[in-house]
């Protein structure tokens, strides 16, 4: 089978499924396995450009409505009549592990999806075990960006994840998937920790200096015992099993006497 994937997410969870190798091209944001590093590029996933998705003949391209404005790919490959799936949007850990079934479903890797299944939902049992021995959840802020400041609400992943770790998102009240705020409405929940994922862009590129110009910010207390982590992007913001790296990432950092440190080359889900 020709695959092409069209979004970062849906490069993950194929490789995950052992199809690394059917992938014949991908967007310009795939950067996960280094294997797919030498593939064609097919613009930004906002931006596919279709005219070299069809002259690649696909069986199969793996679209999304992940981002708003992905709307576009998928009526492009409807009028050109690409075969394609739109993989479902999840926003629970539950929900990431159900897009492994359904893409091992579309392109017939039933039995390996469902191992994978299985093996990440026992690494959530597992941290939700740990965290049970969490006797302070930490409070953190999660920045997705800055200006203006959006950041995840209670139906988002990363409020889960947040509990697994031993943490409390300070946005779980809001209902809302991404929430819209401003540096004050921050500074006023004084977070213990302060975790900046900004999407699409690499740590290396992120100057922790910025937040200590934002008003009144030297003095929160995050700032102040030096928890202030910017986070490696895909492993937060990406609705893939690469989550489960993000999760033992943040897990350490909180309770580093409870949860055990994971290599930046290891791969909960590969290793498990």
């Amino acid at each position: 089978m020709k695959l092409i994937s069209i979004c970062p997410s849906n490069t993950e969870l194929a490789a995950y499924l052992g199809l690394t190798s059917s992938l014949i091209a991908v967007d310009d944001f795939s950067d996960w396995p280094k294997e797919v590093k030498g593939l064609p590029r097919l613009g930004p996933d906002l931006n596919i450009v279709m005219d070299k998705v069809e002259a690649l003949k696909p069986d199969l391209v793996l679209a999304s409505l992940s981002v708003p404005g992905m709307e576009r790919n998928i009526q492009e490959l409807e009028k050109r009549n690409i075969p394609f799936c739109v993989v479902p949007n999840p926003t629970t850990l539950k929900e990431v592990g159900d897009c492994l079934l359904f893409v091992g479903k579309v392109t017939n890797t039933q039995e390996t999806a469902r191992l994978q299944y299985e093996k990440f939902n026992r690494i959530l049992a597992k941290y939700h075990s740990l965290s049970q021995q969490v006797e302070e959840p930490k409070t953190l802020y999660w920045e997705w960006w800055a200006k203006p400041v959006f950041t995840p609400g209670a139906a988002n992943w990363l409020t889960e994840l947040s509990i697994l770790a031993g943490g409390r998102n300070i946005f779980a009240d809001r209902p809302e998937a991404s929430v819209q705020t401003d540096w004050e409405d921050v500074k006023g929940r004084d977070p213990d920790v302060i975790c900046v994922v900004w999407v699409g862009v690499h740590k290396k590129k992120v100057n922790p200096k910025v937040f200590l110009k934002r008003p009144g910010w030297k003095e929160m207390k995050a700032i102040q015992n030096n928890q202030l982590h910017i986070l490696d992007e895909p492993l937060f913001c990406r609705p893939s099993p690469l989550l489960l790296n993000g999760l033992a990432q943040i897990a350490h950092i909180l309770h580093p006497e409870i949860y055990q440190e994971v290599s930046e080359d290891d791969d909960l889900l590969m290793d498990a």
